[in-house]
């Protein structure tokens, strides 16, 4: 069995969800299909929630309106006959009802605001398995609430997954066609939660880890993952293949096709990720495995609005300690770090997260001196085989940006990443003089991503 992932782009439209079908059907295999809610939908209820938050019920009613307006436009046109049009408005008039009785609930709490922001899957899942239905598909609604479930650190628990979706599907043999909502969870009260903004890919790799699929496809609507971001560089090309390593590097410092957490289930269970273009459903996309290519300089990324963080202290020179006193403050704080360098005196670190940021350099200078942070910065991350043998990669990095200012590098802590620190304003030009030099376009296209 594989497990198909359609984001919000792909089923935002009913002539969308017609396509899906007709992909998902194909091949007449078994599969289970994630999906995110209608494109725009999850932005709309989080307005909603926050006229809530606000008190402002009328305002929040219109926007509640607004949006009822657009679905009921949309099971018009998703449905061709009158039993299935009906099935889908009483879907959204359930689903809508629950929203409206949202305005009476005093005060509009953080429960509140998780329950709304799910409806948008809900909504697009409960649709699209009544429109299969119609058109004669063998198909099924798996709840997502009924196995996806996070602990008190808000990490996935895959065991439960496993146990609750194999009971599940062990039942339903008799069904071709799986649909499930992606993003949403619950949390160990039992209410209802999700894996924060992107999670829909999570909730497949979690799927695809938890049954050990065949291969996870995540469909969007670009022809895989880019050697380099596609709005700021002209030239850019999909990547045919990437290990699991070098896709969570790339997804992690910026590459915007992957939520960073979703190949980590997979690559546990050894499950492949395809990355799909639901417009070229032809196009081979980018394969993230255990194995790849052998060319040195796969992809670039970019990370934006980065703080970096200069601590010095003399102390440091020759003692054992100080790294960790320093990092038990950030952990304090629950405050990731991206970057880290290190002198004999000196480190240096970028989070993304500046919460938490003056109760953080307070507890550092008790025990180090701090120069001013540099605000708005970002990381490239330059991503490929970097291997111990490998000779000149560095040097041919650091020639593309001779003319850009660079604030930190880390090279060396890992065979897949050589990472910059530069300020944002010159992000635009680090990736295209990056592009220049590390890839030739022509000749990237014939050695690695021809036809297989």
């Amino acid at each position: 069995m594989q497990v198909w992932k359609f984001g919000g782009t792909s089923v935002g439209k009913p002539e969308r969800m017609h396509s899906i079908k007709n992909l998902i059907t194909e091949d007449g295999n078994r599969k289970i299909v994630v999906l995110s809610a209608l494109s725009g939908t999850t932005n709309a209820l989080i307005s909603i929630g926050e006229s809530l938050k606000a008190n402002n019920d009328a305002e929040a009613t219109q926007k509640i309106n607004e949006l009822y307006a657009h679905y009921e436009s949309f099971i018009k046109e998703l449905y061709s006959t009158e039993a299935g049009y009906a099935e889908g408005k009483a879907i959204i008039e359930k689903e809508f009802s629950f929203i409206r009785s949202l305005v009476n609930i005093k005060p509009f709490s953080v429960k509140q605001e998780k329950e709304i922001v799910a409806e948008g899957e809900l909504l697009s899942t409960q649709m699209f398995e009544a429109y299969l239905r119609e058109e004669g598909v063998s198909a099924a609604l798996l709840p997502a609430l009924d196995f996806m479930l996070i602990d008190a650190d808000n990490e996935p628990v895959l065991k439960f997954t496993e146990e609750k979706l194999g009971s599940i599907l062990s039942q339903l043999t008799d069904k071709q066609i799986f649909i499930t909502q992606g993003f949403i969870c619950r949390n160990p009260r039992g209410e209802v939660d999700n894996l924060k903004r992107g999670g829909s890919d999570y909730t497949a790799s979690l799927i695809g880890g938890a049954i050990v699929a065949e291969e996870v496809q995540i469909w969007t609507d670009i022809d895989g993952m880019h050697n380099n971001d596609p709005r700021i560089v002209k030239k850019t090309f999909p990547i045919r293949e990437l290990t699991f390593e070098e896709a969570a590097e790339l997804a992690y410092f910026g590459a915007k096709i992957l939520h960073p957490s979703t190949i980590t289930p997979a690559k546990m269970k050894g499950v492949p990720v395809r990355l799909k273009n639901t417009m070229e459903p032809a196009a081979y996309g980018t394969l993230i495995a255990d194995k790849t290519s052998d060319r040195e300089i796969k992809a670039i990324a970019a990370k934006d609005n980065l703080t970096a963080i200069y601590i010095h202290s003399t102390r440091m020179l020759n003692a054992y300690g100080f790294l960790r006193r320093v990092f038990e403050v950030f952990e304090k704080y629950k405050t990731p770090v991206d970057m880290i360098t290190t002198s004999e005196v000196s480190v240096s670190v970028t989070i993304d997260n500046d919460e938490h940021l003056e109760e953080i350099m307070a507890e550092l200078r008790q025990f180090a001196d701090l120069e001013e942070c540099d605000k708005d910065q970002t990381i490239v991350c330059i991503v490929g085989n970097f291997s111990a043998d490998k000779e000149g990669i560095a040097l041919k990095v650091l020639e593309a940006m001779k003319n850009i200012p660079i604030r930190m590098i880390c090279y060396g802590a890992s065979e897949h990443n050589i990472t910059l620190l530069i300020h944002g304003k010159n992000k635009a030009a680090a990736l295209n003089a990056l592009n220049e030099r590390c890839f030739l376009y022509e000749d990237a296209m014939k050695e690695i991503f021809s036809a297989p």
